[in-house]
């Protein structure tokens, strides 16, 4: 058999498809971004058809750069967007209403009125999670309630739910398989991550029928085949993770302690702590990192809702500079003396501040502010962020001190970036050769479970380094931008006077 592996990366704002050969190289890449839709203030909306399309576009390009036919790959690895919600009609496979994305905040008073009730502690001691609109469960029951009939239909067993990985999987078997992967499961605030199940009080709470729910397996596990009228061939699914957790897989992450940031629309941060399901008290999430061979691994997750989409709001928005990469070369033309900071509450603040009505801010603007000092803010933010996850880290777990951070995404390209992240961070950050380690999470999952690929300890030792980014900034420097900081986030929360 082949060791080719495609690995298809559904994410926030492209599709994209990377073909790997036997030696965990990439030999093909397709891309393409999809439209993304604000109907109101803080929803946001992806319309399934055009996620389908575009990761099926994309597959085929990947194959064709490749050189390669569907019947030259051994297996299939999925990752995707994880919280991001869609329910389709088992008969038809369409959606009954647009995907509502994972930055979608329409559920925050369901939210807080189950907060009041005193819910979010039982909540957060079976899922890790906390009472937020991020989180699936009442992103379904908002279509479920929203949709004429489509409750009712529910029940009957007449739809179905899934997060982007279950859409697909069900896409690509031509409706034969209904089922998703532990990481994702997690996700839902539906879903016992100690009893690794789906559970009923989480679904009577969140009125949610049973029978709209997929089948939750390991990550590498057989999750169906794909119907040959869909690539040209039938290929066996062996692979899903959510994109975090495919990521951690991508950077051999395997370790206990062994800490990755992935920088992309947003910037999500996950720390391995082994077997111990640990307890933040700091407002991080607990997750499971993976499951493979019926063995749960769980992390420590600190999730930032805004990176890489600020740097596309300047691009788009703004029209301070015609590509994202050139982000990083405007910054450091800003002048050093001027104390601009952006702090970037779009979609409100995730961790460790989860405040929904938060709207961003930029503070310290002067009359010689301009676009290199807002890049600069923009960019300064995503470390400023981080800092505060790993500070969240090291207070919740022991095992969180002196880790060296892998970095992967969009942009972690930019060495200004990632130079200011380490002196941010006072900690080295190791950035590697392949960047596309979401897809190489995925990829690996799929190619361990078809048996071509080498086992973890195997993979980890292919793991390569491009450069270390090692702090050299100076401590008194450091706190002051800090202090900045902070400040500037307490006037942007919600309840700030």
């Amino acid at each position: 058999m082949s060791g080719n592996i495609l690995a298809i990366d559904q994410g926030t704002t492209s599709s994209r498809a990377i073909v790997f050969n036997d030696r965990q190289q990439i030999a093909g890449i397709g891309k393409m971004e999809f439209t993304q839709h604000f109907p109101q203030d803080g929803w946001v909306e992806h319309v399934p058809e055009e996620i389908w399309a575009t990761c099926i576009w994309s597959a085929k390009t990947a194959l064709k750069q490749a050189k390669l036919k569907a019947e030259d790959i051994a297996a299939i690895g999925i990752t995707n967007q994880r919280e991001t919600t869609i329910v389709w009609d088992r008969a038809t496979g369409k959606a009954i209403h647009n995907a509502i994305v994972w930055q979608d905040r329409r559920t925050h008073k369901a939210c807080e009125k189950l907060k009041a009730q005193g819910h979010e502690p039982g909540i957060n001691k079976k899922t890790g999670l906390l009472l937020d609109p991020y989180f699936s469960a009442t992103k379904l029951a908002w279509i479920l309630d929203t949709v004429p009939g489509a409750r009712k239909r529910a029940e009957k067993g007449e739809l179905a739910f899934g997060t982007v990985d279950s859409y697909l999987i069900w896409r690509l078997t031509g409706g034969k398989s209904h089922a998703t992967d532990v990481t994702n499961a997690c996700r839902t605030l539906l879903y016992n991550i100690r009893t690794n199940a789906w559970d009923d009080e989480l679904l009577a709470l969140f009125r949610i029928p049973r029978p709209i729910l997929p089948e939750v397996k390991d990550n590498a596990a057989d999750f169906g085949t794909t119907d040959p009228d869909v690539l040209g061939a039938a290929i066996p699914i062996y692979g899903s993770a959510g994109d975090q957790q495919a990521a951690t897989i991508g950077q051999a992450c395997f370790a206990p302690g062994m800490l990755k940031s992935t920088y992309g629309t947003g910037c999500f941060a996950l720390l391995n702590t082994g077997k111990d399901l640990v307890r933040s008290k700091n407002r991080l999430l607990t997750t499971i990192a993976y499951r493979i061979d019926g063995e749960t691994t769980y992390a420590l997750e600190g999730a930032i809702f805004i990176a890489g989409a600020s740097v596309q709001w300047m691009r788009d928005m703004l029209g301070l500079f015609e590509k994202s990469t050139d982000a990083g070369a405007l910054a450091a033309k800003a002048d050093p003396t001027q104390n601009v900071y952006l702090v970037p509450a779009f979609v409100g603040l995730g961790a460790p501040w989860w405040d929904a009505e938060a709207r961003a801010s930029i503070t310290g603007l002067t009359r010689g502010s301009g676009p290199a000092e807002f890049a600069r803010a923009a960019l300064e933010s995503v470390s400023y962020q981080t800092r505060d996850l790993i500070d969240a880290m090291r207070k919740d777990w022991k095992g969180a001190t002196d880790t060296v951070l892998r970095v992967d995404g969009g942009m972690v390209g930019s060495d200004w970036t990632m130079q200011f992240l380490a002196d941010m961070l006072d900690t080295p950050v190791d950035r590697p050769t392949i960047m596309e380690t979401t897809a190489l999470g995925a990829a690996w999952l799929a190619g361990y479970k078809a048996g071509v690929w080498p086992d973890m300890a195997g993979f980890a030792e292919r793991w390569a380094l491009d450069r270390q980014f090692n702090p050299r900034m100076d401590e008194a420097t450091r706190k002051r931008k800090l202090k900045g900081w902070r400040e500037a986030v307490k006037r942007t929360l919600s309840d700030a006077v």
